[in-house]
């Protein structure tokens, strides 16, 4: 069973996407805030990270930094999760190294698509 860490500020839409991607056959781990998720990545290293941009204590573009700089958590494949819309800062995400950019409101079948992607495939990122 694979594993997603689901990182997100939002109560409402951190539950939703839990008892989805469950429903789909995934073990979920959920952080509250970017400090605890980066917590857990290193302590647990999930298959997978989706992770929100804006948030209290780290947020998404600095979680991303600190896991691509940690040996261990350096090829977790990571999905943006954000109301971020602008092009501009979709190809930031892309440049700093994540795999995948959806904004919400999304459909949970496209972030399901780009999920068994990126476990089938694994990280792009270039080091």
């Amino acid at each position: 069973m694979k594993t997603i860490l689901l990182i997100e500020d939002n109560k409402d839409i951190l539950e939703n996407l839990t008892e989805f991607l469950e429903m789909e056959g995934y073990k979920i781990i959920t952080a509250i805030d970017g400090k605890k998720g980066l917590e857990l990545a290193i302590e647990l290293i999930p298959d997978l990270i989706i992770c929100d941009f804006k948030m209290p204590e780290m947020n998404g573009y600095q979680v991303l930094e600190a896991l691509i700089d940690t040996v261990k958590t350096h090829e977790i494949p990571f999905i943006f999760s954000t109301s971020m819309s602008e092009q501009v800062d979709k190809e930031k995400a892309l440049q700093l190294g994540a795999d995948e950019y959806i904004v919400k409101p999304f459909n949970l079948d496209t972030l399901l698509e780009m999920t068994k992607t990126l476990l089938k495939s694994g990280s792009k990122r270039q080091f």
